[in-house]
C-alpha cells in the first residue's frame, strides 16, 4: 500500500479522500490544509496544518497536490528533495519554466510524477485513441472537446479558484486544460493557439467563457469549450477521414454516469453504444501508484505534462491580450 498525504481539503482534495477510500493500492493517511474549518471536517484521517508535516514524517510515501495553482511548482520540488513522490492535481504548473523546474527535480530524485488528468482514464477515451492509433479512422483532422459547469457559482467570491491572480483564466484552470491534455494525447504538441475569454453571466473576476483553438504543424486542429456558467455538458468527438467517434459525458466525472458514445465509419450508418460508469479518478491515482511500485510506466510522460503547462501559458497569454501565440 502507498501512504499518502493529501494536501488541500477544497472540493477536489474532498472528491479524491471518497475516491481513494477503499482503494487497496494507495491510501491517503494525512491530511493537510491550513484552514482549521477544513482540518476540522475530518475525522477520517490525521490532519496536519502545514506541508512540511508530509515531507518530514518517514510513514509518507507521496503526496497528493491540491492546493492552488501557484504553490505546485515549489511543493513539487520540495516533495522531491524529501524523497516524496508526487501526484498533482492539473494543471501540473501555470508556466512551462515552472513545470521544467519541478519536472527536472523529480527526475533527478528519481521519483514518479503523476497529475490530474483522470480523463484518459475513462473506458471510451482509452478505445478512441487506439482505434485512432490502429488507423480506423484514417487522418485525423479535428478534435472538438467541451467541458461545461457551473458548480463555481456555489463558492463564495473571495475563493482562489475565482480569483483573477490566483486562476487568471478560469475555465482553463477548471476544465479546459482537461481537453488541453486529450488534444496532446490525441494530436502531440500544439504549436500555436487562438484563446478568447469573457465574463458573460456571472461576476467572476477571472471569467466564466473560453474558447480555445489549438493548432498542430500536421495541420490537425482542436475546438476548444470551456464555460463555467451553464449545467454540466462534456463532449469529446474526433473528426478523421474515414470516419468519427464522438462521447457524450452523462454527468460530471466526480460522480460519473456512463457515457453514450457514437461512432460513423466511411458508407455505414452510425453505431450508437453506452459506456458504463467507471472510477476514472480512482484508476489514475492507482495507475501512479503502481508506477511507483515499478508494476507499469505512469501513462503520462513528463513531455506531455510540460507541452500542456506550455500551451496553458500560451492559452492564458492569448485569452488575456490577444491573438495568436505560438507554443
Amino acid at each position: 500500500m502507498i501512504r499518502a498525504a493529501q494536501v488541500g481539503l477544497g472540493w477536489w482534495g474532498r472528491t479524491i479522500l471518497r475516491e481513494l477510500a477503499a482503494s487497496e493500492l494507495i491510501r491517503p493517511v494525512l491530511a493537510i490544509d491550513p484552514d482549521p474549518t477544513a482540518r476540522a471536517a475530518t475525522s477520517e484521517i490525521a490532519v496536519a496544518e502545514h506541508f512540511e508535516a508530509a515531507l518530514t514524517n518517514p510513514g509518507i510515501d507521496a503526496v497528493i497536490l491540491t492546493s492552488p495553482h501557484r504553490f505546485h511548482a515549489d511543493q513539487i520540488v520540495a516533495a522531491a528533495a524529501a524523497g516524496k513522490h508526487v501526484f498533482c492535481e492539473k494543471p501540473i504548473c501555470i508556466t512551462g519554466a515552472d513545470a521544467e523546474r519541478a519536472i527536472a527535480a523529480i527526475e533527478k530524485a528519481g521519483l514518479i510524477l503523476g497529475i490530474g488528468h483522470e480523463r484518459r482514464h475513462e473506458p471510451a477515451v482509452k478505445e478512441l485513441r487506439a482505434r485512432l492509433a490502429a488507423g480506423d479512422f484514417g487522418t485525423a483532422l479535428v478534435m472538438e472537446g467541451n467541458f461545461n459547469q457551473d458548480k463555481f457559482l456555489a463558492l463564495p467570491p473571495d475563493n482562489w479558484r475565482l480569483s483573477a491572480t490566483e486562476a487568471p483564466v478560469g475555465p482553463l484552470s477548471a476544465t479546459g486544460i482537461h481537453m488541453v491534455d486529450l488534444a496532446i494525447a490525441l494530436f502531440g504538441t500544439p504549436h500555436e493557439v487562438w484563446a478568447r475569454l469573457a465574463t458573460r453571466a456571472t461576476s467572476f473576476a477571472n471569467g466564466d467563457t473560453l474558447t480555445i483553438t489549438l493548432g498542430f504543424k500536421n495541420g490537425a486542429t482542436a475546438l476548444i469549450g470551456a464555460v463555467l456558467a451553464t449545467p454540466f455538458d462534456g463532449r469529446l468527438t474526433l473528426y478523421g477521414s474515414l470516419g468519427w467517434m464522438e462521447i457524450r459525458d452523462r454527468e460530471h466525472p466526480e460522480s460519473p454516469q456512463g457515457w453514450d458514445v457514437t461512432t460513423r465509419m466511411k458508407d455505414a450508418a452510425p453505431e450508437r453504444r453506452f459506456f458504463p460508469p467507471h472510477p476514472a479518478v480512482r484508476d489514475n491515482l492507482e495507475a501512479f501508484a503502481r508506477a511507483i511500485k515499478g508494476e507499469a510506466p505512469y501513462p503520462v510522460t513528463h513531455a506531455e505534462m510540460l507541452a500542456n503547462a506550455k500551451c496553458f501559458e500560451a492559452i492564458t497569454r492569448s485569452a488575456l491580450f490577444g491573438g495568436i501565440v505560438t507554443i
